[in-house]
């Protein structure tokens, strides 16, 4: 069993806690009442049967939804700490959020020196929102990464799937590093 540590970072009002919540199956409801995320929320969860290099292995997750409030960037080294991965989540129809995601990618991904492939991005889309494809105008920088969109009330289990997938991609870097260590000791 794997134990996985992943950040939900992006900016304010861009869906974080309802994809957390939904990603965790910690409640059914999608909608409701804007409240800011105050610091994080950790949510704990199993996934079973993850394809991770085409082995199925399980893997225990821990789903940090950090608040995308800048007043919490002094917290952001802690957050960081012994992070697997992170899910850089926006709001596409909110234009400011294309130029912050590019601050939470420097500060999360090249900083904390993941592979692209432990980063994944959302373009999130609220209810009842025009639900556009493609890839926004993103950053050059942002676009070689995996982009979703994702709109749980049309599609929800394709976020779910998307998720997983990535998901896998972790455990596979995870289990890579762990062969390595293993083999330097034996070495």
């Amino acid at each position: 069993m794997f134990n996985a540590k992943l950040l939900l970072v992006g900016p304010s009002e861009s869906g974080k806690t309802v994809l957390a919540n939904f990603l965790s199956d910690a409640t059914e409801a999608i909608g409701g009442d804007y409240s800011p995320t105050q610091g994080v929320r950790i949510l704990e969860f199993e996934c079973p049967n993850v394809n991770a290099g085409g082995k199925n292995v399980g893997c225990e997750v821990e789903l940090w939804d950090c608040s995308g409030d800048q007043k919490f960037e002094t917290c952001w080294p802690a957050l960081m700490k012994d992070s697997n991965g992170v899910i850089i989540v926006f709001n596409v129809e909110v234009p400011s959020h294309l130029k912050e995601i590019e601050t939470f990618y420097s500060y999360f991904v090249q900083q904390q020196r993941l592979h692209d492939s432990q980063c994944l991005l959302i373009a999130h889309h609220k209810p009842s929102s025009a639900t556009g494809r493609g890839r926004p105008g993103l950053a050059q920088q942002l676009n070689k990464l995996s982009l979703i969109h994702s709109n749980l009330e049309e599609d929800p289990e394709q976020v779910r799937t998307a998720f997983r997938q990535y998901l896998g991609t972790v455990v596979s870097t995870l289990s890579e590093s762990r062969d390595k260590e293993e083999m330097s000791i034996i070495t």
